[in-house]
């Protein structure tokens, strides 16, 4: 049973604050907003669950830390464990980018590039914690991730205030199911943007728990996951979280519009939220106030135009 709080966020929060940004906001209109977790140490959102694991496992065995990434959470772990003094072994399936591998490397991190999605490399990385007792940093189903992930929420409603909905990618959930904990039981509506062609979400909540889904398309190697996590569909249920989907091309359109428009340079899972309006895959209410997280910007500037 899931027992995660919101004053698991609040203790993730105190927590995590000498080792993470507290990311801006930025009104695009009265009635939208981007939070530009982009901005994030190491890219993206993920070092939040990263630092908040590691912090809480206390000392960290001798033989450090491991983890399996599309790139996001790995290049957050290889960080956190850069600051926190440990070794980092990361497990990063073919797909990854060759951004985020060049990354992981110049953070110090051992890269084992193996399997073709997400989640043959974590069981790669599953066996290699079992042999070697490395504490394992799991990239969506972990209660310390999640509630790390969560205080991305906390930050949105101390900026925004009043908030009608906030718009979010989903991969394997957890930040999701962090921000919506992290905003606090009558917060906000969670809308869950999933790409069409890895409805982790919108699949689970077909068949009441979370499947296994085929994974391809271009925002893969970020929201590569081939089954939604347990403790977010839990979360994201509780919430009443809603699932949007959005084709490619639509998501490949709101990158670039990011990039022509606000000069924000996300990659193709940062800019997945934002697709949904620009597609209208969600439409929003005449005044209704609604938040787009920008997740990610781990990406080739050359592909941005």
């Amino acid at each position: 049973m899931n027992t995660l709080t919101l004053d698991d966020v609040r203790a993730a929060a105190a927590r995590i604050a000498p080792y993470v940004l507290r990311t801006p906001v930025l009104d695009l209109s009265p009635t939208l907003a981007l939070k530009l977790e982009l901005l994030q140490r190491s890219g993206s959102f993920k070092v939040r669950g990263a630092f908040n694991r590691m912090i809480s496992a206390g000392e960290l065995p001798p033989a450090g830390v491991i983890a399996a990434s599309g790139g996001n959470h790995g290049l957050a772990v290889a960080y956190a464990a850069r600051v926190l003094g440990v070794r980092a072994e990361i497990f990063v399936p073919e797909v990854t980018s060759p951004v985020k591998v060049a990354g992981l490397r110049a953070l110090g991190a051992e890269i084992t590039q193996t399997g073709a999605v997400y989640a043959e490399a974590a069981e790669a990385a599953a066996k290699r914690a079992a042999e070697t007792g490395a504490l394992s940093v799991h990239a969506y189903d972990q209660p310390e991730v999640i509630a790390g992930q969560g205080t991305t929420g906390l930050e949105l409603v101390e900026q925004l205030g009043a908030v009608d909905t906030v718009l979010v990618a989903v991969g394997g959930g957890g930040f999701a199911a962090g921000i919506a904990l992290g905003m606090g039981a009558g917060g906000p509506r969670v809308v869950a943007v999933e790409p069409e062609l890895i409805p982790t979400f919108h699949a689970a909540l077909a068949a009441g728990e979370p499947v296994r889904v085929p994974v391809s398309g271009v925002a893969a190697d970020a929201l590569g996951a081939s089954r939604l996590g347990g403790l977010a569909f839990d979360l994201l249920v509780r919430a009443g979280a809603r699932s949007v989907l959005v084709p490619d091309e639509a998501i490949v359109a709101a990158r670039r519009t990011l990039w022509a428009e606000q000069r924000i340079a996300a990659e193709h899972s940062g800019a997945t939220a934002y697709a949904a309006l620009l597609s209208g895959a969600y439409t929003p209410e005449p005044g209704e106030r609604v938040a787009v997280v920008v997740c990610g910007s781990n990406t080739d500037p050359a592909t941005l135009s």
